[in-house]
């Protein structure tokens, strides 16, 4: 349990690390200052700075070099050349900069010299992500070249969407990585020279009120077998449950590493007059692609998923409007830790997978048009493009602080329905830990 708790806690760190390496990265290029980049969030452990500072190197160079002969004729007929070579030597200093580690200990402020020395980098006690203060995000410093708040409206468009970008290129990172290693997949218009292997039938929906969910299936689960017949093709499992309508069938289902046996009887159905559990199927595999091709099914796939969790949330908020309630079920941060648990169980590859639609899900979240939100201070720079000046920074300072407030609210409310239904989770937790 442990070990669930730390990948909990690493998943979670990568995806917030790189969202704001993103926003560091863009803004460092535009030439923004970047006050600090932690690791983890404040109160800080310790900081660091890389001081570029000037040394006087002491040298000499060779200003002019002057030759005058002399011919001097004697009584005696002969004569007397005479040589002088004068050079003038001057000594110059020359400036070479160096870099220095400056260390920093504590939560303290900064002092005045020390603000204008480099980003500190540091190393934060709440190992959770992490963050970067950028000089002026709030409006202030104007008047300063390295301020956000100097900078064009496109410019401060892109340091406040690169969070997001980098959220997506980590899930196609990852999803590339998991094609090149063999990735859990539908066996369903698959590219050229795929390789298959761990063939199952696995559940991808489950009805209400029918056969299957009384016994206890949840989606996801494989289907190894019925009675003594194994299956990995879905079409003859749909064939054999169809033709035994009214019998006890005793399906062999795997659930990540566990392997149970449930009685289901299949009923009736009266489109078909066949037998049936109420379950929907798909025959999925484990896919691997050589590097090359597995970098474009990563960015294929990464964009579908895009597409397939905009709709979700599309949904969800459409039923939200029209007063249907949920459409989606949301998971708080106690609920990604539980379902965290669940995909560290089933293997390495599973949690690849899984890390990299929540860094979907948290680019996605991150640019919605709400204030405190990434998309929401965008929002207000198109709202100063078209206005032709900034809105009042008081204002949009206390629009963003009532937005923070109202995503509190919705955490709370979501983690309480978590702990709801994880509850048999956190109580196996308790009782292994207590």
């Amino acid at each position: 349990m442990l070990l669930t708790i730390i990948v909990f806690f690493l998943v979670l760190s990568l995806l917030v690390f790189a969202h704001e390496l993103g926003h560091f990265f863009v803004a460092r290029k535009f030439g923004v200052k970047a006050e600090e980049f932690g690791f983890g969030f404040p109160p800080r452990i310790f900081g660091l700075q890389i001081l570029k500072r000037a040394r006087l190197i002491g040298t000499s160079q060779t200003e002019e070099i002057t030759a005058e002969v002399i011919d001097q004729p004697l009584a005696d007929g002969s004569e007397v050349i005479q040589e002088k070579i004068t050079d003038k030597i001057k000594e110059i200093d020359l400036v070479a900069p160096t870099k220095k580690w400056h260390f920093i200990r504590g939560g303290r402020d900064l002092t005045p010299e020390e603000k204008n020395f480099g980003t500190v980098y540091s190393i934060n006690w709440l190992p959770l992500g992490g963050f970067v203060k950028i000089k002026g995000e709030n409006g202030e410093h104007e008047e300063d070249k390295d301020s956000f708040a100097a900078q064009p409206i496109w410019q401060r468009s892109a340091i406040l969407s690169a969070g997001v970008s980098l959220n997506i290129i980590l899930a196609m990172i990852l999803i590339t990585i998991g094609f090149m290693i063999g990735l859990p997949q539908v066996l369903d218009n698959l590219g050229h020279n795929a390789e298959v292997s761990h063939r199952q039938v696995q559940i991808v929906q489950i009805f209400d009120a029918s056969p299957a969910a009384g016994a206890g299936l949840a989606v996801g689960d494989a289907i190894v077998g019925i009675n003594n017949q194994n299956f990995v093709n879905y079409n003859e499992l749909q064939k054999y449950v169809a033709d035994r309508a009214g019998e006890k069938l005793n399906y062999r289902i795997k659930r990540g590493q566990e392997e149970f046996v449930s009685q289901i009887t299949p009923e009736i159905r009266p489109e078909s007059g066949q037998g049936g559990i109420g379950i929907g199927i798909a025959e999925t595999g484990i896919v691997k692609y050589p590097w090359y091709i597995a970098i474009w099914q990563g960015i294929k796939t990464t964009f579908v998923l895009l597409w397939v969790i905009i709709v979700a949330f599309y949904q969800l908020f459409k039923g939200l409007i029209i007063g249907q309630g949920l459409s989606v079920e949301l998971a708080g941060p106690v609920g990604i830790a539980a379902l965290t648990g669940e995909v560290t169980r089933m293997g390495f590859i599973y949690l690849l997978q899984f890390t990299a639609l929540l860094s979907i899900n948290l680019a996605i979240i991150n640019f919605l048009p709400f204030p405190a939100l990434d998309g929401g201070r965008v929002l207000f720079l198109i709202i100063e493009k078209f206005k032709g000046s900034p809105v009042k920074r008081e204002l949009e300072n206390i629009i963003h602080n009532i937005g923070f407030a109202l995503l509190m609210l919705l955490v709370l409310v979501v983690t309480f329905r978590d702990i709801s239904r994880f509850s048999g989770v956190f109580k196996g937790i308790w009782e292994k830990i207590f």
